[in-house]
């Protein structure tokens, strides 16, 4: 027998955390799937401790995103033409590029050769596989439809990664056009102006306000680059330390979904992503409180998790889904409505599909708006500052030809 550390979620949607005397890791999920537990995860009680839930999701690690979604669904489509698990596994040790993939599906299959569950194999590579992923294949197992399961899991990982592409596609054009204009203006004001502080200390004409400003920027960025450096590597420590703080990190994902524009388009893709999650689970078996409490694993905004926590406890006490997220006005009154109706029709998990599905294009036009209004002010401002510089260089030497004249 060996002591393993487990964490699981019981029908109510407390999360459980414990030790247990066992002989395996899948004699733990057994015993905890016995009590009617969702089993999150399993390691030895001297293991490092595992990481969170999303945080795992598009790491760099034996798979990247895109990857990690090829595989699922290479899987599914294997067992739903009737493979067996193992030959699934030795099939798909041959297409992953990298030698680390390989070694990984090699574990894999070996683990399910010596009687293991998928799941389990895939609990045992300790945050390679998000709990998401390995709650949903766990559940798959449980309702003897993993390719099933598979299949849908592949869908949610090729959504997330699509979008994640999208958004990086999206912002590509915008960083080099905002680095040009830093650059630009750096290069101006560290470079070419000082080079006119000797002209116009020997011109004997009155300089500008404007200038003088320039002048001064210019001697500062060339002269004290330093402490600017200082001072946002300072800056950037100070607030790392402060988000660490659960109440700070609240207050600033709260005030991130009041900001405008960038709010609501933050809100729309949180909503989209836990809807999926939600309506994933839901299709796969998972009862409501388990899946709320595992859905709060994927989202990135603090103030979210805190209101799904007590959406929660009030459908722990009663309510329905779609009145608990109306009181708690924590997602878009749309995805709400469309919620409520669901339960009404006893289709919440196809709803929620639906939702996540009507969020994803909400997100991608609003994505459009903010870069079409994005590029066009960063080169109106890039020429406004451009002709600030050069019209603070011009004016002394207009006035000086002015008064020779």
């Amino acid at each position: 027998m060996a002591q393993f550390r487990y964490r699981a979620i019981n029908a109510a949607g407390d999360m459980l955390e414990g030790q247990m005397d066992a002989a395996s890791v899948q004699e733990v999920v057994t015993r905890l799937q016995d009590q009617g537990h969702t089993a999150l995860d399993a390691v030895p009680a001297d293991a490092a401790p595992p990481r969170s839930a999303l945080a795992a999701l598009m790491q760099r690690g034996p798979f990247n995103g895109a990857q990690l979604a090829q595989f699922t669904h290479q899987l599914a489509t294997l067992l739903g033409a009737g493979q067996p698990l193992d030959r699934a596994l030795g099939i798909l040790l041959e297409l992953p590029e990298g030698e680390r993939a390989r070694r990984l599906v090699e574990r894999l299959r070996e683990r399910v050769r010596g009687g293991g569950t998928l799941s389990q194999a895939l609990d045992e590579e300790h945050g390679v596989f998000p709990r998401l992923y390995v709650s949903l294949v766990r559940a798959g197992e449980a309702g003897g439809a993993l390719d099933v399961t598979l299949r849908r899991l592949a869908d949610y990982l090729e959504r997330a990664q699509a979008m994640r592409g999208e958004i990086i596609n999206a912002l590509i054009y915008p960083a080099f056009l905002l680095t040009g204009v830093l650059g630009s203006l750096v290069l101006l004001l560290a470079y070419v102006v000082p080079q006119f502080v000797p002209i116009f200390a020997d011109m004997g004409v009155p300089i500008p306000f404007i200038t003088r400003v320039v002048l001064a920027l210019g001697s500062a960025v060339q002269h004290g680059w330093w402490i600017a450096l200082i001072a946002l590597i300072g800056g950037w420590m100070v607030m790392r330390s402060r988000l660490r703080q659960t109440e700070s990190r609240q207050a600033f994902h709260a005030w991130l979904l009041r900001v405008r524009m960038l709010g609501p388009l933050l809100l729309k893709i949180e909503t989209a992503r836990i809807a999926r999650t939600l309506g994933t689970l839901l299709s796969n078996g998972v009862p409501l409180m388990q899946a709320l409490t595992i859905s709060r694993q994927v989202t990135g905004n603090s103030a979210l998790d805190a209101g799904l926590e007590q959406v929660a406890a009030r459908v722990k006490d009663g309510a329905g889904l779609g009145s608990a997220l109306a009181e708690a006005k924590l997602l878009p009154r749309l995805a709400v409505q469309m919620v409520q109706v669901g339960e009404e029709a006893g289709e919440l998990d196809t709803m929620l599909l639906k939702v996540a599905e009507t969020f994803d294009s909400e997100s991608r036009r609003a994505i459009d708006r903010l870069l079409a209004a994005l590029v066009p002010a960063l080169t109106i401002v890039m020429t406004v500052l451009v002709a600030f510089i050069m019209a603070s260089i011009l004016l002394p030497l207009l006035s000086l030809t002015s008064n020779m004249g």
